[in-house]
Parts: C-alpha cells; structure tokens; sequence
C-alpha cells in the first residue's frame, strides 16, 4: 500500500497515537508493548511469544537491514502489528532480499510509522501493557477504543495452542548459515532431545543440533508418556505466547516428567517448570523485551542477555530445594532456576539469541553435561 496513507493505533486507555501506514492494509488488535533491541527485528516479528502483541521498537530508525529468510525465527509473522518512529528509505545490508515493508505487505502485516514512540514508551511503562488496535481503515478513534476494549486480555489467555505444531516433526533445517562452514544440524546425533513446541524458535534446535543432538519436535499438548515412549536422554520446554498458568495440559504434563529425564526450558518453558514444581506466575506491569537485559547468575557474574516475557515466576512461591538462579539486575525478578533433585533448571530469558548476545551459551552445554550423566 501507498506509504503516504493515514494509519492510527489506539489504546484501550483512549490515547490515540497517529502516523503513516506501511506493510499491509487493515484493523489489527493485540497487547501494546515495547521492545528495546536496536535491530533484529524480523527475527522479534517471527518469533512465536509475540503473537497477539503489537510490538513498539524503541530503537528510532527501523528497516535498514531489510529482511532475508535466513533470519525467520519460525515460518511465519506472528506480531499483531509493528510501531516504528522512522522507517528507514533505504534497504543497506549485503544479506538483504526485500525490504522491511514488501515483507510484511506480502505476509498480512499491518505497521505504522511516524509515530512519537518514547512518549507511547513512556505511557507504557507508566500505566502497563494495554489491549490496542491498529488500523489503517478506521480513523474514528472512538471506534477503535471500542474494538480495543472487546480484545483479548492476555491475562488467562492460552496462545500456545494457536502455535505449536499440529503433528511431531524432526528438525532437519540445514540453514546453519551462522555456523562456521555452515556444517548442517545433527539428524543422527548422540543425544536424543524431545521438544515441546510451545511457540518454538529455530536457533534454539540449531544451537542444540550444533551440539550433536536429534531433535524430535512434539506438540504442546503430547501426554508424558508419549514423549518418554520416544526415549529421549533430555526433554526441552520451549518459548511461548501467553499465560502460563493457562496452559494446564502442559504443566500436567511435566509435572509426570519431573525426575525422568534431564529438562531444559526457556522463557515460557521456564514458567511451565515452575508451576510444575508449584510455584506461582503473576504478570508483569510492561515486561521485559529486548537484547541489551542485564542478569546475575547465582555465582555473582553478570551476562546481557536476550529478553521476550510479560509473566514472571514468583520466586518466594518456589518449593525450599528449588534454586533461584538468575536475577534480573533492573527489578530483581526471578529470570532462571535450578532444580538438581529433578535434574532439572530453566531461564526465563533467551540464551539462543536471534536476536541478541550469547553470553549464555553455556546454558546448552550444561543440558549436554546432564544428559551425559545418563
């Protein structure tokens, strides 16, 4: 569509936030929120813990790099929407194949740019993460309040169904092009990892195939007999949209798990270990989104790390013999555990990246060391 049309995005609070349309045409709703990384951002659109999210970059200057299917994190956009302050007039980036708005033309995505994003920022982090629309057809604000108001609340709301995968699959994607030589992932490997797909992301099967890993891929609602049928030497819990406490037929599931195999989560997988565990999850007032995060681990040292999470563990609520093993530096928050009785731990941020630093890395070896002690 022309870039020169009108787009607006409204919240449920009534402020209106004008500018440009850019990508696809139409009326889109989802939870407002920010994240902070300065590029990125088609690994953050595809990444499947943002669907039913309208994501505010806070970086200004947005499209530069262009968009090349090397950098998908899944097969499709799952971001309700895209906010941008400018976006870029230029595509500069060696790697690039289409620029940031025929891609999401071409996939259904409604954007927005020219819009003042520190004050929406701002506004965020003071009254929180709100349902909002974004539309490029209605310009009645009144309207769109009302459409708004009607959305799904992420509070409750079971997204994971709308995103694992149907029917088990082995991960074979030969794209390591990140990789030195651009060596394929293992599809014989040594050690046998079963996936939960909670809202998966590729570089995590990547990083795990990079360590001599098969990996089989189940949907998120496999029984736990299921999975240990398929013998695996560790189970993996992976990212995911929504709730946690919504998603009862997984937490179930690990709790029948808990003890039999090592387990590995992340994010939404480290949520769903925790309630497994009995711990509680509560909502965070905006979230923590973005690739420049700061965390303590248990022994003091710090990494920068990788963020995508609206929900937290309630670290006080975990049982006495489970460990609190990363911090949030910036509010304290409970970002990763340890289980050792379970062989069990898990992280509430992203150590895979895509996009982000790698400073926890070594989180994938220390799966591999426990699956080794099988």
């Amino acid at each position: 569509m022309p870039y020169n049309q009108p787009a607006l995005l409204v919240l449920e609070d009534g402020t209106q936030w004008p500018g440009t349309a850019f990508g696809a045409a139409g009326t889109t709703t989802g939870e407002i929120v920010f994240n902070t990384s300065l590029t990125g951002y088609q690994e953050i659109l595809t990444d499947p813990s943002y669907h039913n999210q309208i994501i505010t970059m806070t970086m200004p200057h947005i499209g530069n790099t262009g968009t090349t299917p090397e950098d998908d994190e899944s097969d499709r956009v799952w971001a309700a929407g895209l906010v941008v302050r400018s976006l870029s007039p230029l595509v500069s980036n060696w790697r690039a194949r289409q620029s940031l708005p025929d891609y999401l033309t071409e996939r259904g995505v409604i954007a927005i740019t020219d819009v003042e994003t520190r004050a929406l920022v701002r506004h965020i982090r003071t009254h929180g993460a709100m349902r909002a629309v974004l539309s490029t057809e209605i310009q009645d604000a009144a309207e769109l309040v009302n459409i708004a108001r009607q959305s799904r609340d992420m509070n409750g709301l079971d997204l994971v169904r709308e995103v694992t995968t149907p029917e088990p699959y082995r991960w074979v994607d030969g794209q390591n092009w990140w990789q030195p030589n651009g060596q394929p992932p293992a599809v014989t490997g040594k050690y046998h990892v079963v996936a939960y797909d909670y809202g998966i992301k590729r570089n995590i099967l990547r990083l795990l195939a990079a360590r001599d890993c098969r990996i089989t891929v189940v949907p998120a609602t496999t029984p736990a007999d299921e999975v240990l049928a398929l013998n695996p030497d560790g189970i993996f819990l992976s990212n995911g949209p929504g709730d946690p406490a919504a998603v009862t037929y997984a937490i179930e599931a690990i709790q029948q798990l808990l003890g039999q195999k090592p387990i590995f989560g992340i994010c939404l997988g480290h949520q769903i270990l925790a309630l497994a565990l009995g711990a509680k999850t509560y909502k965070l007032k905006f979230g923590h989104r973005g690739g420049n995060q700061p965390v303590q681990t248990a022994d003091g040292a710090v990494q920068i790390s990788s963020h995508n999470h609206g929900f937290a563990v309630d670290a006080d609520s975990l049982p006495n013999d489970v460990i609190v093993s990363h911090l949030n530096l910036n509010d304290n928050c409970c970002e990763g555990l340890d289980a050792p009785h379970y062989r069990a731990f898990a992280v509430q941020y992203h150590p895979e990246s895509a996009p982000g630093p790698h400073d926890s890395d070594d989180l994938f070896d220390k799966f591999i060391d426990l699956m080794k002690e099988e």
